[in-house]
């Protein structure tokens, strides 16, 4: 039975009302429900409603949407863009541009939403993952829909082209942009930072008519990232003296370059900082600031860091492991690791590195290499070049030779160099000439370099003739004189 018509209408704003208000997929199913009941699903404004909840809502359910769009007959260009728009913000970043593509098929014309969503899907793609459309196809696009007047249109371009590190594309656009804006200025920067072109990027942040934090954070990531730390924290200061506020992502940059620098001073200035601005909510700031202490030596502060968080992700627990480690304090890195396993956070290969470590400065050689044995058994995790490198140190430390040389004879992965170094110069320090030949002998068919490894040879087999020189003209009462 229909019903009336001010009762529908009533019914109607009320259902879009609560599905624009609702909170999460389960009241929104109960809305959906409800709506069924009433034979008013499909009804646009109501529809509309709870399809843009599933799509894009940070509680939403994209499968949802998905399901809701597969049962339109004939969605229009509104319910393309609200699908395209959540696919753009997913980890399915490709199914936006298959949508676009099904839109194009469909004869549904798309609008300027509906390419830059597109632009900001394909910005967020790897850039080894298979163009399923080209850059200039949808530069194309944008130019044959007429959306060259819509200035947004044409900063997602840039930025796009930006975040693809193309900037000779990016500037291109910019030239063809009749009114620029901060934001178009800004990508340009992106562009020549992601190109690794840093002077001319600096060039184009000097001309900006003004400056927004995108762009300064922009060039100091670029400098921070290129390990020219001094001009980033000069950079910032000029930030700072501009007026402009920092975000935590700027802070980030901050971080690191103090790290590189190992500029313990300004990196306790630059905690303080963000501690007074309320900008240390952030779990990837608090993990960059334990290494930055724990890089600087100063494992304290790095504890306090630590202690002090609310939230911990795996880099915070493999960053104060491998802190721990590094800094001779094994036994804080395995008291760290079973806290983390009993917080329900499984290791990843880092975290079995920086035991590995722990295990090394210890002197635990049989439990380091039992844990090494374990790795793909117990965690899944497949043993790294690096992993191989520090149980050869910790065998090679021990005077574990021939079990190091075994083990680098049966790696499954492409012989280096410096493994078979490090063995070396464990055969220095316990005088083994013979094996010192065998490892000189691999290093000759890896890296020809006969002055260089024989002249290290000579040196093993020196010493170990003084060695053998003293034994034999020390009397044994002499040794003991002392005692």
């Amino acid at each position: 039975m229909a019903l009336p018509p001010n009762q529908k209408h009533s019914l109607v704003a009320a259902l879009a009302s609560m599905a624009e208000s609702c909170l999460s997929m389960r009241d929104l199913k109960q809305i959906h429900a409800r709506a069924i009941l009433s034979n008013l699903h499909r009804h646009p404004l109501v529809l509309g409603k709870i399809f843009r909840f599933a799509a894009v809502s940070p509680s939403g359910d994209l499968h949802y949407a998905d399901r809701l769009f597969s049962q339109m007959a004939e969605p229009n260009t509104f319910f393309y863009n609200i699908l395209i728009r959540g696919y753009s913000r997913s980890s399915w970043l490709s199914h936006s541009v298959h949508l676009f593509n099904q839109m194009r098929l469909n004869c549904v014309d798309p609008d300027e939403f509906t390419l830059t969503f597109l632009l900001k899907a394909r910005s967020r793609m790897k850039m080894d993952e298979p163009l399923t459309m080209a850059s200039d196809e949808i530069h194309g696009a944008v130019l044959k829909f007429g959306f060259y007047s819509q200035l947004f249109v044409y900063n997602a371009l840039i930025h796009y082209y930006a975040a693809r590190g193309e900037s000779s594309a990016a500037r291109r656009v910019f030239a063809e942009t009749s009114a620029v804006d901060v934001i178009s200025w800004s990508g340009l920067v992106v562009a020549h930072v992601r190109a690794g072109e840093l002077e001319y990027a600096r060039h184009m942040f000097d001309q900006m008519p003004e400056r927004d934090v995108v762009s300064w954070t922009t060039m100091i990531s670029g400098y921070s990232q290129a390990k020219h730390s001094r001009e980033a924290l000069h950079l910032f200061s000029e930030m700072l003296d501009a007026s402009m506020m920092p975000d935590e992502v700027t802070m980030l940059s901050v971080v690191s370059a103090c790290t590189n620098l190992g500029d313990l001073e300004t990196g306790i200035g630059i905690h303080q900082y963000i501690d007074e601005r309320g900008l240390g909510w952030m779990v990837s700031l608090q993990n960059a600031l334990i290494n930055m202490y724990s890089k600087c030596g100063c494992v304290d502060r790095a504890w306090q860091v630590f202690d002090n968080m609310n939230r911990k992700s795996l880099v915070t627990w493999n960053s104060m492991i491998s802190a721990s480690a590094n800094h001779g304090n094994p036994d804080d890195a395995f008291r760290l690791f079973e806290c983390m396993i009993s917080s329900g956070i499984s290791p990843d290969g880092f975290t079995l590195l920086a035991l590995l470590v722990a295990y090394t400065h210890k002197g635990l050689v049989d439990e380091g290499y039992r844990l090494f044995e374990s790795m793909q058994r117990d965690h899944g995790i497949e043993a790294r070049i690096e992993h191989y490198g520090c149980v050869v140190d910790m065998l090679g430390k021990a005077g574990r030779l021939d079990e190091a040389y075994k083990l680098l004879t049966s790696i499954p992965l492409p012989s280096n160099c410096v493994l078979w170094e490090t063995l070396l110069a464990a055969c220095k320090v316990y005088g083994n000439v013979n094996m010192g030949e065998r490892v000189v002998k691999r290093l000759q068919e890896l890296k020809p370099d006969g002055g260089k490894y024989y002249a290290i040879l000579r040196e093993i087999s020196d010493a170990a003739a003084g060695r053998k020189e003293l034994e034999q003209t020390t009397p044994v009462n002499d040794v003991n004189s002392g005692l």
